[in-house]
C-alpha cells in the first residue's frame, strides 16, 4: 500500500510550537504527522501544506509564507537521509527507488502572494506546486466557501474568482502549479472550470450531500471536477464528515466522526464522480485529534473502512495513491 496526501499543516504547528520555545522537528513529534508514522503508515508523499491565516495580522502573508518556507526547507535539509522535496513525478519515483519519502511543497492560502504575480514566481521557485486559491477569507484572488454573515451552511455562489484571480489560475497553467479550489467559493469553483485546461484538485474536501457544510463539494461539483480530470481528497475533519448541527466550529470540542463517515463520503464520492476522482486529503495537524485516527501511521484503519463498503483492493490503490500521481504527471510531468 502506497500513499499520496494532498494536504496537511504540520509545518505550522511546528512553527507554532517554535514561537513558544518547543523545539520539535519533522522525524519524531506528538503531532499527527512526522516522519516515523509516514513511514510506518506507507506514505510515499506528503503534500506539506503552508497555511497563511489572513487574520493574523503579526506579519504580513508574503513574510508568514517566507518564514514557513524556511522552516520546511531546513526541515528537509535536516532529514535528508528519510526525506527529499520533489517538483514532479520523476523526482517521486527517485525516492521510492530509494526508498525516501517525498515532500512536495504547497500553499494554504493565495492572498499570501499579496496580489503579485512576482510571489507566486517567488514560491515556485521555491518549490511550491499547488496553492489553494482562498482559505476562510476574501483575498486579491476570489472568494471564500461561505458568506461573510453567514454560518457554514450557506455557500457563496455569487462572488468568485477576481480578475487577478483568473491571471493567477492561467499563470499557474503555464508554470505547472496545481490549482486548488478547497476552501474556495461555488461560484470560484465554475470560474476555475471556465478558466483552466489541465486537471485541477480540491486538495480535502468532501461531499456537500453527506455533510451539508460549505466546505464540502456537490454532485454537481463532483461531477464537473471529474470531467475536468480531476481529484478531491478526502478530509478527515469530524465537522465535514458527520453534520454537527447549525453550531459555529469549536475546534475545542470536535464533533465525533468515524473512519465509517471517512468511507461514506468516499462511496458517495465515487458513486457521483467515478472512482479516478477521489484522493487523500487528510488535514492532519490542522484538525482536531480524531477519535479513530491517531495519524498517519494509522491509515490502514481507512484501508479497511473502505473495504467495508465494497471498494476493492484496486480502487484502495487508486484513491490512496494513484488517481493523485495521475494527476501530479498530467500538470507537474
Amino acid at each position: 500500500m502506497k500513499i499520496i496526501d494532498m494536504h496537511c499543516d504540520t509545518i505550522l504547528e511546528l512553527l507554532l510550537h517554535r514561537q513558544r520555545g518547543e523545539q520539535i522537528g519533522l522525524r519524531e513529534n506528538d503531532l499527527m504527522i512526522d516522519l516515523n508514522k509516514l513511514k510506518q503508515g506507507g506514505y510515499s508523499v506528503q503534500n506539506f501544506a503552508l497555511f497563511v491565516d489572513m487574520g493574523d495580522k503579526t506579519m504580513t502573508p508574503f513574510e508568514k509564507v517566507s518564514a514557513l518556507i524556511d522552516v520546511f526547507k531546513g526541515e528537509m535539509k535536516a532529514n535528508s537521509d528519510l526525506i527529499a522535496q520533489v517538483y514532479n513525478t520523476e523526482d517521486i519515483r527517485k525516492n521510492e527507488a530509494e526508498g525516501k519519502l517525498s515532500a512536495l511543497l504547497t500553499v494554504e492560502e493565495g492572498g499570501s502572494c499579496e496580489g503579485k504575480i512576482e510571489n507566486l514566481h517567488y514560491l515556485y521557485n521555491a518549490g511550491v506546486r499547488m496553492l489553494t486559491l482562498t482559505w476562510n477569507y476574501p483575498n486579491e484572488l476570489g472568494f471564500p466557501h461561505k458568506r461573510a454573515e453567514s454560518n457554514f451552511y450557506t455557500p457563496e455562489t455569487e462572488l468568485g474568482l477576481t480578475k487577478t484571480g483568473i491571471e493567477f489560475v492561467e499563470e499557474m497553467e503555464r508554470l505547472g502549479m496545481i490549482v486548488d479550489v478547497s476552501h474556495l467559493s461555488d461560484a470560484g469553483f465554475w470560474d476555475v472550470i471556465k478558466n483552466t485546461k489541465k486537471p485541477f484538485v480540491a486538495s480535502h474536501s468532501n461531499a456537500r450531500s453527506v455533510c451539508p457544510w460549505t466546505r464540502n463539494m456537490t454532485d454537481e461539483m463532483i461531477r464537473a471536477l471529474a470531467e475536468h480530470g480531476g481529484v478531491t481528497g478526502l478530509n478527515y475533519c469530524a465537522s465535514f464528515l458527520r453534520d454537527p448541527g447549525n453550531i459555529p466550529i469549536d475546534h475545542s470540542k470536535p464533533v465525533y466522526a468515524s473512519v465509517e463517515d471517512i468511507a461514506k463520503h468516499a462511496r458517495h464520492i465515487v458513486n457521483v464522480g467515478g472512482i479516478e476522482c477521489l484522493g487523500l486529503g487528510s488535514d492532519f495537524d490542522g484538525i482536531p485529534l480524531h477519535p479513530e485516527l491517531a495519524g498517519a501511521h494509522e491509515m490502514e484503519k481507512v484501508a479497511d473502512a473502505l473495504a467495508k463498503y465494497n471498494f476493492t483492493e484496486d480502487e484502495i490503490d487508486k484513491i490512496f495513491y494513484g488517481n493523485v500521481f495521475r494527476l501530479y504527471k498530467e500538470v507537474l510531468g
